[in-house]
């Protein structure tokens, strides 16, 4: 069916979106859920890989004690009641990425619940209610090839990786989220973004959306005013914050779409593609009924000792809210401008700037000017535009330093997202740095005098605020690279101007 998608202003005045974040976290433990192998990213295909996480007969899991404290540890960062007793369940489902046909997983005794995470979004505050944070394991990884769009539709074969299949996973439930209207793609990357933080400061996973380690499925449904809320649809595997927001939108857009033609919503998951910015068809959803859930009969129940859980909620470290606020206090940002760095993920960029050498204002001024842009222009997160901190700390070094001007610095920032090197490094290459030696200036001054006679004598006359006009010709002669500081003066000097 084609359809013809409304603009995103007459959809959000027309209907009322309600969203929910289902968001997979590979902790960072040493050794997989349930058995020894390993879990460095990035080993040859099925080399990680043993009896147990195979799921060959005779193997018996045995539970990982540090992904179990991970786990714990991400519910009270998430003001969650700890379940005092819960077990694992298998999930029952034949995929040819599960080599057990089942999912060691939690189902109706999650380990962590009844949690919320604060976000807020221009300026707004939202709360978003955790329903569970339980963990399972992993499953491994298919590779569709032979095909134009890397789906198996299309493809000619398909590869399995067992590597993945075990390593510990912790899936964080919200609650649906109404309310929430024209902002509903913002706070879903809002609460995304986040969590990742929360999580990364923890230290429990280095949360890399490229690398797989922090995955996010997005529900959506749309419904009139007054009405019960919609059929949801499940969006797969969306794997960056920016696409987080983008897909909450297309999906906005094409409920909409399908609603106003006199058509009903399936219940289904759906992929989103990046280059098109919609989502495509999977399959209709299951349902818990579908997995045939039971207790997994090889692992014995867990019941962490109150004392060991309270202990760990003393230990926790400085969650992101409290450090955002102190970092706003020691950079002397108001809430508008915190707000402008939190809108842009520029936190811990400017942090990190900051720690390299840069002056905070420095550091705000690069990320959410310059590079902002180019990032929006390419279409990427800020944090992979292609400068590091160190780069921007070290730019602007030069700029303080007098060596580079700001026109000149954003040449070089150009080479340096080109690949050709450090700040210092592209700035020799290109021969880029600022003219101040009044020796090496002075030819290109005398050249402006002569050729501005009138402006020259307005000079002379008193009228300093004309000597603009010399400057600027010697700065095209000089392409840009003299001292502007230092031309006035040695303007103003040859012209007998005090």
């Amino acid at each position: 069916m084609t359809i013809t998608l409304p603009p995103y202003e007459d959809v959000t005045a027309r209907f009322e979106p309600v969203i929910g974040l289902e968001t997979h976290v590979e902790l960072g433990t040493r050794t997989k859920m349930f058995c020894g192998c390993p879990t460095g990213f990035g080993a040859e295909p099925n080399t990680q890989v043993c009896p147990v996480c195979l799921g060959l007969p005779g193997s018996l899991p045995v539970a990982n004690a540090a992904a179990i404290e991970a786990t714990i540890r991400i519910g009270l960062a998430l003001n969650c009641t700890i379940a005092s007793w819960c077990r694992f369940a298998r999930k029952n489902y034949f995929y040819p990425d599960m080599p057990k046909n089942f999912q060691t997983s939690q189902y109706d005794e999650p380990l962590c619940t009844d949690g919320y995470l604060d976000v807020e979004v221009d300026g707004r505050p939202v709360r978003i209610d955790i329903e569970r944070v339980h963990l399972e394991e992993d499953t491994g990884k298919t590779l569709h090839v032979g095909g134009a769009t890397g789906r198996i539709h299309g493809a000619t074969e398909s590869l399995v990786d067992y590597n993945r299949a075990g390593i510990p996973l912790v899936e964080i439930v919200t609650r649906p989220i109404p309310g929430t209207g024209a902002d509903a793609p913002a706070v879903a990357r809002a609460y995304v973004t986040e969590l990742r933080d929360v999580i990364r400061v923890l230290g429990v996973s280095d949360v890399r959306m490229e690398q797989g380690s922090l995955r996010c499925d997005v529900n959506t449904s749309l419904n009139r005013p007054g009405d019960q809320w919609g059929t949801r649809t499940e969006t797969k595997n969306v794997n960056s914050l920016r696409s987080v927001e983008r897909a909450v939108r297309a999906e906005m857009l094409r409920q909409a779409a399908v609603l106003d033609a006199g058509e009903r919503i399936v219940q289904e998951t759906r992929h989103f593609h990046e280059e098109t910015g919609d989502t495509r068809p999977g399959r209709s959803k299951e349902t818990a009924t579908d997995y045939r859930y039971f207790p997994e009969p090889d692992l014995v129940p867990l019941a962490p000792d109150p004392e060991w859980v309270a202990r760990l909620k003393t230990e926790l470290p400085e969650l992101p809210r409290v450090h955002r606020a102190r970092l706003q206090q020691a950079w002397g940002l108001s809430d508008l401008d915190m707000q402008a760095v939190l809108n842009a993920g520029a936190v811990e960029l400017i942090e990190r700037t900051v720690a390299a050498g840069s002056s905070p204002e420095g550091a705000r001024k690069w990320w959410l000017g310059e590079l902002a842009r180019r990032a929006n222009e390419a279409g990427v997160d800020l944090s992979t535009v292609g400068a590091t901190p160190a780069d921007v700390a070290e730019l602007q070094s030069l700029v303080d330093a007098g060596r580079l001007n700001d026109k000149l610095a954003r040449t070089v920032l150009e080479g340096v997202l080109a690949g050709e090197g450090t700040p210092s490094e592209v700035m020799a290459a290109r021969g880029l740095e600022v003219v101040s030696d009044t020796g090496a200036l002075g030819a290109a001054v005398d050249e402006a005098i002569a050729a501005n006679p009138d402006v020259a004598a307005k000079i002379r006359e008193g009228k300093v605020a004309a000597a603009g006009v010399l400057v600027g010709a010697v700065m095209k002669t000089t392409r840009g690279q003299a001292d502007a500081k230092a031309v006035r003066e040695l303007i103003l000097s040859r012209l007998g101007v005090q």
